[in-house]
């Protein structure tokens, strides 16, 4: 099994699963710059702006109380590439530093500050809960696992190459479900320290496509991600 191929196939395929829908860059890609012009139908730039100032020193705290050696220095940036749908996700830039994208649709879309405030509180732990690499690995144990069979089964190079990327896929979905249930956890705990509501903030929820429950789906059913939601709010 060749290392190097297994590399490019990890980095391809394994991204830190995020959505509102929210999905999350490829690790190491170029984040989007950020740009002033956020303001749309719903939300205002100004609205954002006051979120953006609340809840990032507040989930700068809740990330150094809960890792160690982890960049806790969130940068949250505008995508304001054109045609992007309602989006937001986390990723890292070259230097490890974490990255909250905002694509304008999201932004216009949110129809009151605790919703913008839980997205960015739920971007915020997925960094915080280690999630880009813990897919990382579990694409890499994928990989190896399918490309080690195929190897056994006498299979091509490209047979290899085409197992391994399989593999990677089933290992980087296998506990996607997971790490969003554990971000709306945390994101509601971070969403409600820094004063908003997380259950009028989930509220975004109700409004986009249910994924339902599907095998291998990245994300779990929207009645689910609520009750999380619910249960942690009431723990508080």
């Amino acid at each position: 099994m060749r290392f190097k191929s297994l590399v490019a196939v990890v980095a391809t395929l394994a991204l830190a699963g995020c959505e509102v829908t929210t999905v999350s860059s490829p690790s190491g890609q170029p984040a989007p710059q950020a740009t002033g012009n956020a303001g749309g139908a719903g939300m205002t730039t100004r609205t954002f702006a006051s979120v953006v100032r609340t809840v990032e020193p507040i989930a700068e705290r809740e990330c150094r109380a809960r890792t160690q050696r982890v960049n806790c220095d969130f940068k949250i940036i505008v995508d304001d590439r054109p045609n992007q749908p309602a989006n937001a996700y986390q990723t890292l830039d070259k230097s490890g530093r974490p990255i909250i994208a905002f694509t304008v649709g999201l932004i216009r879309d949110a129809r009151n500050a605790d919703e913008l405030a839980f997205v960015m509180g739920h971007e915020a732990a997925h960094h915080i809960a280690g999630h880009i690499a813990r897919q990382q690995q579990n694409a890499v144990a994928g990989a190896v696992i399918a490309g080690s069979l195929a190897v056994l089964l006498g299979g091509s190079g490209e047979a290899v190459e085409s197992a391994q990327r399989t593999g990677a896929q089933v290992g980087a979905r296998t506990y996607s479900k997971d790490f969003e249930l554990e971000a709306d956890a945390l994101g509601t705990i971070i969403t409600a320290r820094a004063g908003f509501d997380p259950l009028r903030g989930a509220e975004f929820f109700a409004r986009i496509p249910d994924p339902g429950d599907r095998f291998l789906g990245t994300h779990p059913p929207n009645r689910q991600r609520l009750e999380t939601v619910r249960r942690t709010a009431a723990s508080l």
